[in-house]
């Protein structure tokens, strides 16, 4: 009890040490994660998140340094300085987010969707406030107040091992910019991003009318923008009439933009039916229509031939139908218009596999792995090295594929069961020893593979009553499907206490796979 007790003392004090004064808010708060572990984060996940969310936009590099420069005359404003960046994500579902540490998007989808640069000023205004007032570092110490034994580990640790847990790759990342804001970092994001807004010379009543708009489209309860901004940013009546107060005690008047943004966007309101169409050809051909994705991919690179997604979109038809050449073309096609996206080399890489020039998928699945880490690609490269006679690199690229819960994820864990389980069976068969009713030592063996198993050995060692290690070996004949569990009757007994178990050990030494 004392322990408990000065353990709990000793978390106290520790949460006590780390309040910090919100640069924002200027309110006292818990503050776990440091600026610079707010930085760290940013950098290390912003290209994973914009790769995950559907690649930069690259059509039109003046729209991406458009609003680049906005966003930074906004940063300029902002109560705390950071490395801001901004980028626009080549995707058609409305949305934006920010990162800890000031790494910003927003989507395609979602700038043909608003009216002038004021409207844009009040976008990422919004989100600079999320990543300048901590609101996602707050959600991972949130995170972290949950789960008192990883605090701990990091409090005892001396803060050492605390990035590392909480900064924990790019999925940490995108369950931040997934997160539901709750209502005080929605209303904060709103007064501040508003009061920058002012200061950059916007008008703050663009940020008013483009609320009321969110309402609407809320009501209407349009698919795409329910998934995209409204999922993590929920918009309300009552943050429209909260920010009309706002706007009322700001400067009238200010900047609404409403000639440059039009000019600006012309380029994408002009490609409009041309990503209607590869939305369509993308849903198609998940659907197995692939004759209407074929067509409708068609229609996007007639419309707007420098598109690289509607040359993929082409391509991944055609691999559907095993036609490689074909499928290489179009993805050289879409390479050469953005070398940028991961999936561009995935695709190509899977198609040099199956056409067997197997160096050339393995640079290309390399360099898609180092845009973005997938399951795919690693699964690909395990078989790669497998057909090669390395066994080790297979394991290694399997072990990481594995880790997916996709389909393709338990697949490649089925391919490391197969090459690692006979030399290592104790990883994938948990046993446990027991008395039965008679006190006579019993074995239970779970199957955690992936796959059945039969020839199962285990080995007992124990102490015998002068004190010598003894072994004892059983064999189960049967097949152990995966998920089972087997009991195994030693006939070592029998023993009067239970104490005996504390003083023996026992694993399995052999498997064999059942298929």
């Amino acid at each position: 009890m004392a322990g408990q007790l000065s353990f709990v003392l000793l978390l106290l004090a520790a949460l006590l040490s780390a309040c910090a004064v919100n640069p924002v808010t200027g309110e006292r708060e818990l503050s776990l994660v440091s600026e610079t572990q707010e930085v760290q984060m940013g950098e290390e996940n912003y290209l994973a998140m914009r790769q995950m969310q559907g690649g930069d936009y690259v059509v039109d590099p003046e729209l991406t340094a458009y609003v680049s420069q906005v966003g930074q005359r906004l940063a300029t404003v902002s109560d705390r300085s950071l490395p801001y960046e901004f980028t626009v994500i080549n995707d058609s579902i409305p949305n934006a987010w920010a990162l800890p540490g000031g790494k910003i998007a927003l989507n395609r989808g979602l700038l043909t969707e608003l009216n002038n640069e004021a409207e844009l000023a009040a976008v990422l205004g919004h989100e600079i406030v999320h990543a300048a007032a901590r609101h996602g570092a707050q959600g991972m110490e949130r995170g972290l107040l949950l789960k008192g034994a990883v605090l701990a580990t990091a409090v005892t640790a001396g803060g050492g091992e605390y990035a590392p847990l909480v900064l924990g790759g790019a999925q940490v990342a995108a369950q931040l910019v997934t997160q539901k804001y709750s209502r005080d970092a929605e209303r904060e994001a709103d007064l501040y991003g508003m009061r920058y807004m002012s200061r950059a010379g916007y008008d703050p009543w663009a940020a008013v009318s483009l609320q009321e708009t969110f309402v609407r489209l809320s009501e209407g309860r349009q698919e795409n923008w329910l998934s995209g901004l409204f999922a993590s940013h929920p918009p309300s009546r009552e943050r429209v009439e909260a920010n009309r107060a706002i706007a009322r005690t700001l400067p009238a008047g200010g900047e609404l933009g409403v000639e440059q943004y039009q000019a600006k966007i012309a380029p994408l309101k002009q490609a409009e039916n041309a990503y209607g169409a590869y939305d369509k050809g993308r849903k198609a051909l998940q659907e197995g229509h692939l004759q209407q994705a074929l067509a409708l991919a068609e229609q996007a690179i007639a419309e707007e031939p420098r598109e690289a997604l509607f040359y993929a979109l082409r391509g991944d038809v055609h691999l559907a139908r095993e036609g490689y050449q074909e499928a290489l073309v179009d993805y050289n096609q879409a390479i050469a218009r953005n070398d940028r996206f991961f999936y561009f080399y995935n695709q190509r890489g899977q198609v040099k596999k199956a056409l067997g020039d197997l160096e050339s998928a393995r640079q290309d699945l390399q360099r898609s792995l180092a845009l973005l880490p997938t399951a795919t690609a690693n699964k690909a490269l395990g078989d790669l090295a497998l057909a090669q006679n390395d066994r080790q690199s297979a394991i290694a690229y399997y072990q990481k594929a594995a880790a997916s819960q996709s389909p393709l994820g338990l697949e490649a864990g089925r391919a490391l069961a197969r090459l690692d389980l006979p030399q290592n069976p104790q990883k994938y068969l948990a046993v446990r020893a027991g008395l039965d009713r008679r006190g006579y030592l019993i074995a239970e063996v779970a199957n955690r593979a992936p796959v059945a198993v039969r020839d199962i050995g285990i080995e007992v060692r124990y102490l015998d009553s002068q004190g010598l290690v003894r072994s004892h070996r059983q064999q189960f004949q049967g097949v152990l499907p995966s998920g089972q569990v087997a009991r195994l009757e030693t006939g070592l007994g029998p023993f009067s206490d239970l104490s005996v178990l504390e003083q023996l050990q026992v694993g399995a030494i052999q498997a064999q796979l059942a298929d």
